[in-house]
Order: structure tokens, then C-alpha cells, then sequence
């Protein structure tokens, strides 16, 4: 007899049965959060972030709409600042990372977390919830594409790669700041001071093009991060190491998932027949955010036309 046949008050002993067990669940997960971090900003309630994620989503689609009739914005001096204030960001959660592991004793094999109020592992600890800022100050990467009207840079893997990153790594923060978390956002952070080193040199124009003739080498080091991701994690769980086994696996997947989606981009910006410029390439599926304007084009400010000038704040 199936559930649809049984009686009432049967049918309605499993719904009530279901949810007590759903309410238990989310009670015990919220006993085993990490109760370092529930002060911190963001971090009491998983709302806040979903918000800002949601929101983000929101402009994605409806900021191209809203520019549609402006004219794009030239913004070289904010994405300069932007830029190196990243890199500098990125430097200092890296460094923050290393030198607390070290400190720490932390294996690059196998490292449980410590809950414990250790100035090491609190370090560790607030480290990564930088590293998750950083991933919600990235938004404005995609701000900046919209309001210059670079809408082809405003890719799946761009808005993919943002939107999760920043919302998966609060479960991180709220339950395993620490232990074998470190390492990703170590590894990664690294990359970025690279990566946003390229973006705000790429910022001040096109005479500067020449000397980066090394983008291409950025998504090979990002398509590294990620196989090493997997066999780190592999290695994890291979040992049996005291880390959440669903993350362990969870990561796995999230990083196979990246690594088809910049294999893809990586082939269609380098290896494929190249078609004329009308634009600018793309690259790691985020665009550099720079300015590459011909000193003859017309520059815009602020939706305000100047010929053969600089704009203001230039």
C-alpha cells in the first residue's frame, strides 16, 4: 500500500516525523558550528550572505538593461585602485595563512580542525573569513563589467565562479575555520595577488599590453590550483583524515566542475582559429579589468563624451 493510500492520520504522522527530524538536524548542525566566529560580521546567520549573493544575481540581469541607452563608464582610476587594493588584500590573507600554519605546526597532508582559542588557530581562523570577504568584494568585478558595458565578459563561468565561491565559503567560516581549509584558500589567495597584479597593470592602458604577454599562463596556473585541489583532497581522504568527509567529496566535484569550465574557456581563447578582434579577450573567465582604449577612440566619463583627452581622474 502506498502513502497516498493509508490513512490520515498515518500520512500525517510521517509529515510530522519528517519535519521533527528536519528541525533536529538543523539544531545539531548549529551545535557543532565553530563558536569562534558566530560574533563575527556575517557570520550569525547564513541570511546576510544569500542576500548580498541575491542581489548580485539581481544586477547581473537587470544591470545590462539599465544600461542599455547609457553610455559605459570609464573608470581607469577606480579599477587601478580596485585592483592593487586586491592584490594587496589577497597578499595579506596569504601571508596571514602561512605564517599561522607554520606557527601552528599545521601538515600540508592532513590537519584536523582546533576549535580552540589558540592566537594560531584564531589567526587561521580570521584569515579565512578575510578570504571569504575577499570572495564577496570580487562582486564588483562583475559591477564593473556592467557599468563599461562589458556584457561579453559576464560569462556562466564568470557569475558561476563568484556567486559560489562567495556563498559556499561561509559554510566553511561557520563550521571548519581552520584545519584542512587552510590550504585552498592559501593556494588560492597566491594566485589572486598574480592575477589582480595582471588586472591593474592591464588598467593603465594599452602601452603597457606588450608586457603582458604572460594572461595565457594565468589560466594554466588556475587549471593546476585545481587538479592540485583534487589530489590534495584525495590524499585526505585516502588517509582517513578528521575532516568532513561530505566537504572532502563535495570539493572534489566543485573542482571538476571548474576544471571543464576553464578547459572550455581555455580552448576557445587560445588553441581555437583566431576570428577578428571586436572586442576584448576574455581571460579566466573574468575579464582583465582594465582599459584598452586607443588614444584616438572617444572616451567616455561617467556618460560624459571627451575626444582625444583623459578622463577625469586619469
Amino acid at each position: 500500500m502506498g502513502l497516498l493510500d493509508s490513512e490520515p492520520g498515518s500520512v500525517l504522522n510521517v509529515v510530522s516525523t519528517a519535519l521533527n527530524d528536519t528541525v533536529e538536524f538543523y539544531r545539531w548542525t548549529w551545535s557543532i558550528a565553530d563558536k569562534r566566529v558566530e560574533d563575527w560580521p556575517l557570520m550569525r546567520s547564513p541570511w546576510p550572505t544569500l542576500s548580498i549573493s541575491t542581489l548580485y544575481l539581481l544586477f547581473v540581469w537587470l544591470g545590462p538593461k539599465w544600461m542599455k541607452d547609457r553610455e559605459p563608464f570609464q573608470m581607469r582610476l577606480v579599477l587601478i585602485i580596485y585592483n592593487f587594493g586586491m592584490v594587496l588584500l589577497n597578499l595579506f590573507i596569504f601571508r596571514e595563512l602561512l605564517m599561522g600554519s607554520y606557527n601552528a605546526g599545521y601538515s600540508y597532508i592532513c590537519q584536523s580542525v582546533d576549535y580552540s582559542n589558540n592566537v594560531n588557530e584564531v589567526r587561521i581562523a580570521a584569515a579565512l573569513w578575510w578570504y571569504f570577504v575577499s570572495k564577496g568584494v570580487e562582486y564588483l568585478d562583475t559591477v564593473f563589467f556592467i557599468l563599461r558595458k562589458k556584457n561579453n565578459q559576464v560569462s556562466f563561468l564568470h557569475v558561476y565562479h563568484h556567486c559560489t565561491m562567495f556563498t559556499l565559503w561561509w559554510i566553511g567560516i561557520k563550521w571548519v575555520a581552520g584545519g584542512q581549509a587552510f590550504f585552498g584558500a592559501q593556494m588560492n589567495s597566491f594566485i589572486h595577488v598574480i592575477m589582480y597584479s595582471y588586472y591593474g597593470l592591464t588598467a593603465f592602458g594599452p602601452w603597457i599590453q606588450k608586457y603582458l604577454w604572460w594572461k595565457r599562463y594565468l589560466t594554466m596556473l588556475q587549471l593546476v590550483q585545481f587538479h592540485v585541489t583534487i589530489g590534495h583532497t584525495a590524499l585526505s581522504l585516502y588517509t582517513d583524515c578528521p575532516f568532513p568527509k561530505w566537504m572532502h567529496w563535495a570539493l572534489i566535484a566543485y573542482a571538476i566542475s571548474f576544471i571543464f569550465l576553464f578547459l572550455n574557456f581555455y580552448i576557445r581563447t587560445y588553441n581555437e582559429p583566431k576570428k577578428p578582434k571586436t572586442g576584448k579577450t576574455a581571460m579566466n573567465g573574468i575579464s582583465a579589468n582594465g582599459v584598452n582604449k586607443s588614444d584616438n577612440q572617444l572616451v567616455i566619463e561617467n556618460g560624459k563624451k571627451q575626444k582625444n583627452g583623459k578622463a577625469k581622474g586619469e
